[in-house]
């Protein structure tokens, strides 16, 4: 019952998009060959009975082996101050790592004595939320050198360095958890995601490719620091990987501008309050430009973080400057003339609503008077921004709906929506988290999936759970429900 790229497929009965007709689709050579009111012949065909057929999901920015390791870490997402993210831990035995903590509203300050108090001896290493700040134990500075660091709170740059030169687990079993997690991904509808870890993402790609399968396609995204070598390797944003089978391509190259909002160091216009702190400017304009035209001239397009209202202005200043197409990341906080700058042609603004229910307290209390402008998505396509989604995984799970329903509702709990008037509506958000592709037509990739219900007529809450009973990547079954099986007729 398994689909090939030699053999053709027909989805019968399936509902061509939210409120669309029924119609019969075949699919042969990895591609979307034809769309009818009646069944054409095939060698493979599945009675989908009226499940909805939409363009398979990309999550726009993932941390791949972050999200593999926080898949396994432990949640420290509930804590409420220093003191119970610590108790989290204790439970746990040898180098232990946590995740996901957020101390933009704690009490208390985190240090590397309470955890010397809690756990004498113990290496200990804690990662925020937002990737910015780490939290390490004495024994854990040790492990990586840092011994003799003042406080054991490391944050940007001096995070990003401790935790890559943290033990890693063994290779072979680090790239199984990162396919495992492609597979997880697929389950809920995604084709593709695009990788921004800190690594040499096409070469490990390469290598996860060659020993494992692989159940979504990859846009292997260049750190800045990596950036003469992929010159020299004639890496060039858009071409597919040697050997991949189509399924891993060269990404952007990433250049960060400023910080994040939970560590206070997104660079803004207003100081941040009690502080004469504007945040954290990374890369200063110069340096800005001058990087994006030398990657520019060499074929890569840059992919700029640029999460405060300064930031982003010194972005698209950039952007203005060298006239290459590229992407801005983040874009959380935005001056209200620069929203009609996001209409460049061959500019995305990359961003992830589940980011704005996250931090809506955070930025009340460090943004406030101005979270009207914050994660401001209807404005942004007001304005003619082109919006692509992700999760920033492990910063929010690997699952587009969440994001998707974050966008329409502005809400992932009980309380009333954060600037509702930020919403944007389903008919947006779903080509905005599929690659900009609005229905399925021939001559498409078969890049699609299935949903049980329409998600037109689900609300926030029952999109984030919508069972998806089947994902296609280029014809072939990533995921297969066990009551699609049931509906196979040849």
């Amino acid at each position: 019952m398994s689909s090939s790229l030699s053999s053709s497929l027909l989805l019968r009965n399936a509902r061509m998009g939210p409120r669309g007709p029924i119609r019969h689709v075949l699919i042969a050579g990895g591609l979307v060959t034809e769309v009818s009111a009646e069944p054409p012949p095939a060698d493979e065909s599945v009675d989908v009975q009226g499940a909805t057929l939409l363009p398979g999901l990309w999550d726009a920015h993932v941390h791949a082996v972050q999200w593999a390791q926080a898949r396994r870490r432990v949640d420290l997402s509930g804590a409420r101050s220093a003191r119970e993210a610590v108790s989290l831990m204790l439970p746990c035995s040898g180098l232990s790592v946590g995740y996901g903590f957020r101390d933009g509203l704690w009490p208390d300050t985190p240090g590397k004595a309470m955890l010397e108090a809690a756990a004498p001896g113990r290496p200990i290493v804690m990662i925020s939320k937002d990737l910015h700040t780490a939290w390490l134990s004495p024994a854990a500075l040790t492990l990586i050198g840092r011994g003799d660091h003042p406080t054991g709170v490391l944050r940007e740059q001096e995070c990003y360095t401790a935790v890559a030169e943290l033990p890693p687990p063994p290779a072979a079993e680090l790239d199984r958890w990162v396919a495992e997690a492609t597979t997880a991904a697929a389950a809920r509808g995604v084709v593709g995601l695009q990788d921004f870890e800190l690594a040499d993402n096409v070469t490990d790609w390469a290598r996860r490719g060659r020993e494992h399968r692989l159940d979504v396609r990859v846009t292997c995204t260049i750190p800045k620091g990596r950036l003469e070598e992929a010159i020299d390797r004639g890496l060039r944003t858009g071409e597919v990987v040697a050997g991949s089978g189509g399924l891993l391509e060269v990404g952007p190259l990433k250049i960060f501008v400023d910080g994040s909002l939970n560590t206070r160091t997104a660079y803004c216009e207003t100081p941040y309050p009690g502080t004469s702190s504007h945040g954290l400017l990374e890369t200063p304009p110069e340096d800005l430009r001058a990087t994006m035209a030398r990657a520019f001239a060499h074929g890569l397009h840059p992919a700029v973080h640029a999460i405060g209202d300064l930031a982003a202005g010194i972005a698209l200043d950039a952007f203005d400057s060298v006239g290459c197409p590229g992407r801005i990341e983040h874009a959380q906080l935005l001056r209200p003339a620069d929203f009609a700058r996001f209409a460049k042609p061959g500019l995305v603004a990359g961003v992830q609503p589940a980011h704005a229910p996250d931090d809506r307290d955070v930025a009340d209390l460090h943004w406030h008077g101005r979270t009207g402008r914050a994660f401001a998505y209807a404005d942004l396509l007001a304005a003619g921004a082109r919006l692509e989604l992700g999760s920033d995984a492990p910063v929010s799970p690997l699952d587009p709906w969440d994001g998707i329903a974050s966008a329409i509702s502005r809400t992932d709990d009980d309380r009333a929506p954060w600037h509702p008037e930020q919403a944007i509506p389903l008919s947006a958000a779903l080509p905005a988290a599929s690659r900009g592709r609005a229905g399925v037509r021939p001559g498409d990739p078969a890049d699609l999936m299935l949903t049980a219900s329409d998600p037109a007529d689900l609300g926030p809450a029952a999109l984030r759970g919508i069972e998806i009973v089947g994902t296609l990547l280029g014809g072939r079954w990533t995921h297969r429900s066990p009551s699609l099986f049931t509906r196979c007729s040849m």
